[in-house]
C-alpha cells in the first residue's frame, strides 16, 4: 500500500501536542508499520481520546447490567438503546454531556448538545417525541453563573423549540464546585418501528458512501480531544473554535429526511457525525461491518475552500450523516434528500480493505485499519490506580438529629429551604422551553417523572425522569450511585410507571487522579447493585472525565435517565394534592439522615456527613407497593420525599393547585425528623374510604404505613410548628430563582 502524503513531518511531541501519550504514539507506528501522516495522527488524537473510546472507563463499565429485560439492543451496540413496547414498537433514549462546550460558549454549547442527542435517536429511525436535561451551575450569586444560567437555558429551549421537540423534564442543581465547570447533560427519547431500525453499520463492497446535511466547517475541530479530554484552565476563553455551531432547522430537515430514507429501505447504515465527524463515522461503521471505506474529501461539501484534510476529517460541524446506500438505489435516495432540500452527496464507497483510506487534493493522506481505531480493536484500555479520598475523613464525622424546633425556627428554616437555589420552583427556566410540541405531552411538571402519550400504541406512554443528588455521591460514591438510580425509578413509580431501563451520563474529574477514579468506580458499583435489584439495565450513555478547573474536581454526578413504560394511561398520576378532605400518608422508613442534605448546605453551610443510608430490599419492596396502590385507583397524588425531606415534600404537593393540608408529625420535632432525607419514602394522597386497601398493600410488602393527616382549606398547617397561607410559601418557592437571576450587579 502507498504510504500516505505526509503535510506536516510528524514526531512523538507532535503526538503529544495533540493529547496522545508517547506510549499511544509507539502503538500508532507499530500499528500502522511506519509514522503516520499528520491526518493520520490527527484522527488517533480524536479516536483515542477518552471521549471517544472510553478507554479509562470501559472496564468499569461492563460490571453493570448492560442486557436483559426490555432491552432490544445491548449497550453499546447502537448509538442509543431500544426498549421492547410492544405492537411492533420500540423507544429508543439516550443522555450525553456537552459539558466543556457549554462552559466555554454556553448558548452553542447546550444547544449543539441538544442537536446532537436529538441525532443520535433519530439515525436509528426513531421519530424524537421528548427532549430532558440535566443541569449543574455554580452557586447562581455570581455574574458567572447567572451568565452560564441563562446561556445555557437559552440554547436548550432555541434547539429544541426551533427543532419542534418538548422539552418535558429535567433537573437543576447549584453547587460550588461547578462555577468553572458546568455540566449540561442532553436526554432524547423517540419512538421507532422494531422492523425498520436503522444500525450505525457499513456493509456491502461497493456500495456508495454518502454525506447528508450540513456543509463541514472549521468549527468544533478537536472538540473531542482537547475540550472535551482535559480540565478548564486560563486558555479556555481561547477554545471557542472548538464548540460546534447548531441549526435547529436544518435539522428538523435533516430528521425528516433520515427517517423517510429509512423507510424506504435504501439505508445499509446510517450514523451521525457528533465526536469527532467523519473520522469517527467512517471508522466505527467501517469497524462494526468488518470491511473499509475510500473517502474523498474533495467532494465533501466546505464552508471554507481552503480546509485541510485534517480540518476535514476531525471537524465536527453539525447536522451532518454517513449514510452507506444500497447500490443501485442512489437515485431513490437522492429524490427523498431533494425533497427535503438536504445536500446529499457522494463522498466514497465501501471496500474490502478494512482501511479507512482518505484522499485530499487526489493524494492518499490517510490510510488506518478502521479496527485499530475503535473500542475493541486496539484502541487503548486502561485500570487506573485507585485511593480513598482523604476528604472522606474529615466529612465522615456523625451529625446527630438536630435541635428541636420551635415555630418560628421552624418557619425560618422552611422558608429558607423552600427559597434555596436547588429546591425553589424552576419554573424561570422550564417556561422557555415548550412542553406541548406534538400534542404528546401528558404530564411535565405536575409530576415527579413527566409522562408522554405513545400515539403509535392508545393507551400507551412513557415516563421519563433525569436524577443525580451528587452532594450524596460525593459523600459516598457507592451509595450515590444507588441512590441515584433508586429516586430516578421511584419518581417513575410515582407517575404510574413500571422502571423498566436506564442511560447515564457519568461526569467527574481527571480520571488520572486516583482518588477520582476511585470515585468514578464505586460510583459504578452502587448503580450495578440497584439495577440489578429493580432490573432496570442499563442501555448505554456516555463518561465525560476532566470536569475539574485548577483548582477543585467537581462532585461525582453520575445523572441517571430513566423510562418507566405505562401501559394504560388511568394510572397516571401527579404530585400535587387534588381535593380537600383527602387523607395524606407516607409509605416507607423514616429515620434521620442529615448527611449531605440540604439543610446542612443551606442552613449550616457545610456538606458533610455520609449519604442517606438505603437498604435494597426496602427500596424494591417500597416501589412495589406503592405502584400497586397507585395502579389500584386508590392514590390521588404521589411524590417522593428528596431535598428538604419530609416537610419540603409536603409543602410542595400544596403548591399545584394551593389545597392546603393540616399535619400532625408523629415523629420527634427535631431538625432530622423533619428536613433530614432519609430514603424510600413517598407521601400519598388518598380518600379515606381507599386507607385500608393501602395499608393493606403495604403490610403485604413489609412497608410502614404512618398516617399524617388530611388535605384541607388553603393553609399549610404542621400542628405545632406552622399555620402559613399556602400561596404564601408558593411565592416565596416561585420567585426565589427569578429575584436571583434577573438581578444585575453593577
Amino acid at each position: 500500500m502507498v504510504t500516505p502524503y505526509s503535510e506536516i513531518e510528524v514526531t512523538e511531541l507532535t503526538a503529544t501536542e495533540l493529547g496522545l501519550t508517547a506510549a499511544e504514539y509507539a502503538k500508532i507506528v507499530e500499528v500502522l508499520g511506519r509514522t503516520p501522516s499528520y491526518t493520520e495522527l490527527g484522527v488517533y488524537s480524536v479516536m483515542w481520546s477518552e471521549h471517544c473510546s472510553y478507554k479509562n472507563s470501559i472496564l468499569q463499565l461492563k460490571t453493570l447490567p448492560r442486557s436483559g429485560g426490555r432491552l432490544l439492543v445491548e449497550a453499546g451496540e447502537e448509538n442509543a438503546g431500544v426498549v421492547d413496547m410492544g405492537g411492533g414498537y420500540g423507544v429508543a433514549f439516550k443522555i450525553e454531556s456537552h459539558n466543556h462546550p457549554s462552559a466555554v460558549e454556553p448558548f452553542q454549547g447546550a444547544a449543539t448538545g441538544v442537536g446532537g442527542i436529538l441525532r443520535d435517536i433519530f439515525t436509528m429511525g426513531a421519530r424524537p417525541i421528548a427532549a430532558l436535561n440535566s443541569l449543574r451551575f455554580g452557586e447562581p450569586d455570581t455574574e458567572r453563573t447567572k451568565y452560564l444560567v441563562r446561556g445555557v437555558v437559552s440554547g436548550i429551549g432555541h434547539y429544541g423549540n426551533c427543532f419542534g421537540v418538548p422539552t418535558v423534564a429535567g433537573e437543576v442543581y447549584f453547587d460550588r464546585c461547578y462555577t468553572d465547570n458546568p455540566l449540561v447533560n442532553a436526554m432524547a427519547v423517540g419512538v421507532l418501528r422494531t422492523d425498520a431500525m436503522a444500525s450505525a453499520t457499513a456493509e456491502g463492497v461497493g456500495n456508495p458512501v454518502f454525506i447528508m446535511g450540513s456543509s463541514t466547517g472549521r468549527d468544533g475541530i478537536h472538540g473531542a480531544s482537547l475540550l472535551a479530554s482535559r480540565e478548564f484552565d486560563s486558555m479556555t476563553e481561547n477554545m471557542r473554535p472548538t464548540v460546534q455551531v447548531g441549526d435547529p432547522f436544518a435539522e428538523k430537515l435533516l430528521l425528516e429526511a433520515s427517517l423517510e430514507l429509512i423507510a424506504a429501505k435504501v439505508v445499509v447504515g446510517m450514523q451521525d457525525m457528533g465526536a469527532a465527524g467523519i473520522c469517527c463515522s467512517s471508522s466505527e461503521m467501517s469497524a462494526k461491518g468488518n470491511v473499509g471505506m475510500k473517502l474523498n474529501l474533495d467532494v465533501v461539501p466546505l464552508r471554507e475552500a481552503d480546509m485541510s484534510a485534517y480540518e476535514i476529517m476531525l471537524s465536527e460541524s453539525q447536522e451532518r450523516m454517513l449514510v452507506v446506500i444500497e447500490k443501485g438505489k442512489e437515485s431513490i435516495a437522492k429524490t427523498i434528500c431533494d425533497k427535503w432540500d438536504v445536500p446529499f452527496v457522494e463522498i466514497g464507497t465501501v471496500t474490502d480493505t478494512l482501511h479507512v483510506e482518505v484522499y485530499r487534493n487526489e493524494k492518499l493522506v490517510s490510510s488506518i485499519p478502521a479496527k485499530s481505531l475503535v473500542l475493541g480493536g486496539d484502541a487503548p484500555v486502561y485500570v487506573r490506580e485507585q485511593t480513598e479520598p482523604d476528604y472522606l475523613k474529615l466529612t465522615r464525622k456523625p451529625i446527630d438529629k438536630g435541635a428541636t424546633l420551635n415555630q418560628d425556627e421552624f418557619e425560618k428554616v422552611l422558608r429558607k429551604l423552600l427559597s434555596a437555589p436547588t429546591i425553589a420552583s424552576k419554573r424561570w427556566i422550564y417556561e422557555q422551553y415548550d412542553s406541548q410540541v406534538g400534542a404528546n405531552t401528558i404530564a411535565r411538571w405536575q409530576g415527579d417523572a413527566a409522562v408522554v402519550r405513545l400515539k403509535e400504541l392508545p393507551g400507551k406512554a412513557v415516563a421519563v425522569t433525569t436524577d443525580c443528588n451528587s452532594r450524596y455521591a460525593y459523600l459516598n460514591p457507592y451509595r450515590g450511585g444507588m441512590l441515584a438510580v433508586a429516586e430516578a425509578a421511584r419518581n417513575c413509580v410515582c407517575v404510574g410507571a413500571h422502571p423498566v431501563a436506564i442511560t447515564n451520563c457519568l461526569n467527574f474529574g481527571n480520571p488520572y487522579d486516583p482518588e477520582v477514579y476511585w470515585q468514578f468506580a464505586e460510583v459504578i458499583r452502587g448503580m450495578g447493585d440497584m439495577c440489578r435489584a429493580l432490573d432496570t439495565p442499563v442501555t448505554g450513555g456516555n463518561v465525560s472525565f476532566h470536569n475539574e478547573s485548577q483548582s477543585h474536581a467537581i462532585f461525582p454526578t453520575p445523572t441517571i435517565g430513566m423510562l418507566g413504560v405505562i401501559d394504560d394511561m388511568s394510572y397516571v398520576t401527579g404530585n400535587t394534592f387534588t381535593a380537600e378532605g383527602n387523607s395524606v400518608a407516607l409509605i416507607g422508613w423514616q429515620q434521620v439522615e442529615l448527611g449531605g442534605s440540604e439543610y446542612m448546605k443551606t442552613v449550616k453551610g457545610r456538606i458533610t456527613g455520609d449519604a442517606p443510608e438505603i437498604i435494597i430490599e426496602n427500596e424494591v419492596a417500597l416501589q412495589k407497593a406503592a405502584l400497586l396502590a397507585i395502579r389500584g385507583g386508590y392514590v390521588s397524588a404521589a411524590h417522593d420525599c428528596a431535598e428538604g425531606g419530609l416537610i419540603v415534600a409536603l409543602a410542595e404537593m400544596c403548591f399545584g393547585s394551593t389545597v392546603g393540608c393540616e399535619i400532625d408529625i408523629p415523629f420527634a420535632h427535631n431538625v432530622g425528623e423533619l428536613f433530614g432525607e432519609a430514603q424510600s419514602r413517598i407521601v400519598l394522597e388518598l380518600s379515606n374510604k381507599n386507607i385500608d386497601s393501602v395499608k393493606q398493600i403495604c403490610a403485604d410488602h413489609g412497608v410502614p404505613f404512618t398516617l399524617l393527616g388530611k388535605t384541607s382549606g388553603n393553609t399549610f398547617i404542621i400542628t405545632e410548628l406552622c399555620n402559613i397561607e399556602v400561596q404564601e410559601l408558593a411565592s416565596e418557592y416561585y420567585n426565589a430563582l427569578p429575584d436571583i437571576l434577573e438581578t444585575v450587579h453593577a
